[in-house]
């Protein structure tokens, strides 16, 4: 699996994440022949390599005629529409405008199909987003992750006025993704790198284990003090063995009741965690207690982490990612005499196959025959081996 990792040290612009890819190798030929068949007033691309905080960086400028034209989402769609971009392409800058434009028409009260777009309608953000899905079609990454992404504090001009850092436009595209503390006074993120990486990235959290390939430097304009500001895209590849990677949460827990353990686990399993298991434990002063363990796929751990503080009132959890090796599976149906099992078949190196019966399918063909559970186990395992002769 092809994975790309943007680490947004200093925030994410429409600019930086396409220089980015322009020195990941993205050729800028290829790229201006797709911004000149949009048709916009000399739209030219220049990239310089610059150096940000003692980081070399490839920094993008786009070079356009003036204008004053406020489009609407229709206007960009007719630019698109007609351009030379490949259907892909045309539709990842669709689905980032219309992003764009959906969190504009929240924050400004309007409809999608009347909300002016402003700063991102001009020229330059026009070829950001649209330059960024060639990009990205170029760069064919199966997956995308970003790091918690840091906005700035302050306050910013836009064209209804000043604005706290997030800008609304902003803000709104970041809901439901982490955010990472920075103390940077200035606006790292825009509401254009925003309204990419939310259209884009699969997944936020950490960098996950790879055989990097190659590494994208894209510089923003504005020089901070305390920090470089740069992009870094990081490509490499997931073997199977690192790419089934989980997440392991654990509580220790000393005031809660049987009952209230017994429904956090239902419950736990209910929401799709891979595993759960309680325990028993020692904790200060002698206390017997329990310790909840949960086994989670990324995407679920925030919601595992509600949970679990919201059903056990506990007031911490460890969490760290951990690499799983899993035997090759299916399910399969066993026919016996006393009627089918459900159950899954694992391939082991060096030993073949074996057959597992599912406990539920087991039970209620005892519940059903009188036979005991142990006995339908063993001719279920039995059947399964003469069948495969």
């Amino acid at each position: 699996m092809r994975v790309a990792y943007f680490d947004c040290l200093s925030g994410i612009a429409g600019d930086m994440t396409l220089a980015a890819l322009i020195d990941l190798g993205l050729p800028l030929e290829d790229l201006q022949e797709a911004i000149d068949s949009l048709g916009l007033p000399s739209c030219n691309l220049r990239t310089a390599e610059v150096k940000r905080k003692g980081f070399r960086a490839v920094h993008l400028t786009v070079e356009h005629e003036p204008e004053h034209a406020h489009r609407h989402l229709h206007h960009i769609e007719a630019i698109i529409r007609q351009s030379a971009l490949t259907q892909s392409q045309q539709e990842l800058a669709m689905r980032i405008f219309t992003r764009l434009g959906e969190a504009e028409a929240k924050v400004h009260g309007s409809s999608l199909e009347k909300v002016h777009f402003h700063e991102v309608g001009a020229v330059d953000s026009i070829a950001d987003i649209v330059g960024c899905a060639v990009g990205l079609d170029w760069l064919g990454a199966d997956r995308i992750i970003c790091s918690p992404i840091p906005t700035g504090h302050g306050t910013v001009k836009i064209a209804h006025g000043r604005v706290s850092i997030p800008a609304p436009a902003t803000a709104e595209l970041l809901k439901g993704i982490p955010l990472q503390a920075c103390d940077v006074a200035g606006e790292l993120t825009t509401p254009t790198g925003a309204a990419i990486v939310s259209t884009v990235a699969d997944e936020f959290g950490q960098l996950p284990g790879l055989v990097l390939e190659k590494i994208g430097w894209g510089a923003g304009t504005k020089e901070w003090e305390s920090q470089a500001n740069v992009l870094r895209v990081m490509v490499g590849e997931q073997s199977d063995e690192v790419r089934d990677q989980v997440w392991v949460l654990e509580t220790n827990l000393d005031d809660c009741t049987g009952e209230v353990v017994g429904y956090t686990t239902e419950k736990l399993f209910a929401l799709g965690a891979l595993d759960v298991y309680c325990t028993p434990i020692q904790m200060k002063k002698n206390r017997p207690g329990v310790k909840v363990t949960v086994l989670a796929p990324s995407p679920l751990c925030s919601k595992v982490e509600h949970l679990l503080s919201h059903q056990t009132g506990t007031l911490g959890i460890r969490k760290w990612r951990v690499c799983r090796t899993k035997l090759e599976r299916w399910e399969k149906v066993v026919e016996t005499e006393w009627g089918n099992v459900q159950g899954k078949v694992a391939r082991l190196e060096g030993e073949g196959e074996v057959f597992s019966p599912e406990f539920e399918s087991l039970r209620q063909l005892a519940d059903s025959t009188g036979q005991s559970l142990r006995f339908l186990d063993f001719a279920a395992r039995e059947a399964f081996m003469k069948q495969k002769k």
